[in-house]
Protein backbone atom coordinates (compact mmCIF):
# COMPACT_ATOMS: atom_id res chain seq x y z
CA UNK A 1 0.00 0.00 0.00
CA UNK A 2 1.25 3.42 -1.20
CA UNK A 3 1.85 5.94 1.48
CA UNK A 4 0.68 9.51 1.16
CA UNK A 5 2.37 12.96 1.76
CA UNK A 6 0.44 15.28 3.38
CA UNK A 7 -0.22 17.27 0.19
CA UNK A 8 -1.23 13.81 -1.31
CA UNK A 9 -3.81 13.36 1.30
CA UNK A 10 -5.19 16.61 0.80
CA UNK A 11 -5.52 15.69 -3.14
CA UNK A 12 -7.42 12.15 -2.20
CA UNK A 13 -9.57 13.89 0.52
CA UNK A 14 -11.08 16.22 -2.40
CA UNK A 15 -11.40 14.02 -5.07
CA UNK A 16 -12.94 11.38 -2.13
CA UNK A 17 -15.37 14.25 -0.84
CA UNK A 18 -16.28 15.24 -4.88
CA UNK A 19 -19.22 13.89 -6.30
CA UNK A 20 -17.85 14.50 -10.22
CA UNK A 21 -14.27 14.48 -11.62
CA UNK A 22 -12.01 17.31 -11.11
CA UNK A 23 -9.60 18.71 -13.63
CA UNK A 24 -6.11 20.37 -12.02
CA UNK A 25 -7.20 23.84 -11.56
CA UNK A 26 -10.46 22.41 -9.88
CA UNK A 27 -8.13 20.67 -7.01
CA UNK A 28 -5.73 23.54 -6.88
CA UNK A 29 -9.17 25.94 -6.20
CA UNK A 30 -10.73 24.03 -3.93
CA UNK A 31 -7.23 23.76 -1.66
CA UNK A 32 -7.35 27.00 -1.28
CA UNK A 33 -3.50 27.17 -1.07
CA UNK A 34 -1.27 28.85 -3.36
CA UNK A 35 0.06 26.21 -5.47
CA UNK A 36 1.15 26.37 -9.46
CA UNK A 37 -0.83 24.36 -11.23
CA UNK A 38 1.89 22.13 -12.26
CA UNK A 39 2.59 20.75 -8.68
CA UNK A 40 -0.86 19.76 -8.41
CA UNK A 41 -0.85 17.96 -11.62
CA UNK A 42 2.58 16.28 -10.14
CA UNK A 43 0.54 15.32 -7.24
CA UNK A 44 -2.04 14.07 -9.41
CA UNK A 45 0.24 12.11 -11.41
CA UNK A 46 1.70 10.39 -8.38
CA UNK A 47 -1.16 9.30 -7.25
CA UNK A 48 -2.24 8.14 -11.07
CA UNK A 49 1.10 5.62 -10.13
CA UNK A 50 0.14 4.80 -7.06
CA UNK A 51 -3.19 3.12 -8.67
CA UNK A 52 -5.19 5.90 -6.48
CA UNK A 53 -6.41 7.95 -9.41
CA UNK A 54 -7.78 7.66 -12.46
CA UNK A 55 -7.14 10.01 -15.42
CA UNK A 56 -10.12 10.19 -17.69
CA UNK A 57 -8.28 11.77 -21.09
CA UNK A 58 -11.40 11.89 -22.72
CA UNK A 59 -11.64 15.18 -22.08
CA UNK A 60 -9.77 18.31 -21.89
CA UNK A 61 -8.30 19.47 -19.67
CA UNK A 62 -7.91 15.39 -18.14
CA UNK A 63 -10.45 14.93 -14.90
CA UNK A 64 -9.29 13.04 -12.55
CA UNK A 65 -11.13 10.92 -9.60
CA UNK A 66 -10.13 8.24 -6.85
CA UNK A 67 -10.12 5.04 -8.11
CA UNK A 68 -11.46 3.67 -4.47
CA UNK A 69 -13.42 4.96 -2.33
CA UNK A 70 -12.51 6.46 0.94
CA UNK A 71 -13.67 3.40 2.67
CA UNK A 72 -12.30 1.20 0.78
CA UNK A 73 -9.07 2.70 0.56
CA UNK A 74 -9.02 2.58 4.38
CA UNK A 75 -10.07 -1.04 4.38
CA UNK A 76 -7.11 -1.97 2.61
CA UNK A 77 -4.82 0.16 4.89
CA UNK A 78 -6.19 -2.15 7.61
CA UNK A 79 -5.85 -5.51 6.01
CA UNK A 80 -2.16 -4.56 4.76
CA UNK A 81 -1.40 -3.88 8.60
CA UNK A 82 -3.14 -6.73 9.67
CA UNK A 83 -1.53 -9.10 7.39
CA UNK A 84 2.10 -8.06 8.75
CA UNK A 85 1.18 -8.43 11.91
CA UNK A 86 2.87 -11.73 13.56
CA UNK A 87 -0.37 -12.01 16.26
CA UNK A 88 -3.85 -10.94 13.87
CA UNK A 89 -6.13 -11.61 16.75
CA UNK A 90 -3.81 -9.73 19.70
CA UNK A 91 -3.50 -6.88 17.28
CA UNK A 92 -7.58 -6.64 16.66
CA UNK A 93 -7.77 -7.47 20.54
CA UNK A 94 -6.05 -4.12 21.20
CA UNK A 95 -8.09 -2.58 18.59
CA UNK A 96 -11.55 -2.99 19.77
CA UNK A 97 -9.84 -2.78 23.08
CA UNK A 98 -9.30 0.98 22.45
CA UNK A 99 -12.30 2.06 20.74
CA UNK A 100 -15.57 3.75 22.33
CA UNK A 101 -18.64 2.51 23.52
CA UNK A 102 -20.48 3.56 20.53
CA UNK A 103 -18.20 2.07 18.22
CA UNK A 104 -18.15 -1.44 19.93
CA UNK A 105 -22.30 -0.98 19.82
CA UNK A 106 -22.16 -0.64 15.98
CA UNK A 107 -19.19 -3.51 15.98
CA UNK A 108 -21.22 -5.71 17.49
CA UNK A 109 -24.51 -5.39 15.20
CA UNK A 110 -21.83 -5.70 11.88
CA UNK A 111 -20.77 -9.04 13.74
CA UNK A 112 -24.40 -9.85 14.45
CA UNK A 113 -25.50 -9.70 10.38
Amino acid sequence: MATLGGLERSVMSLLWDSAESLSANDVRDRLGEDLAVTTVLTVLSRLERKDMVRRERSTRPHRYSAVASREEHTVEMLNEVLGTAGDREAVLARFIGGIPDSEAAALRRLLQK
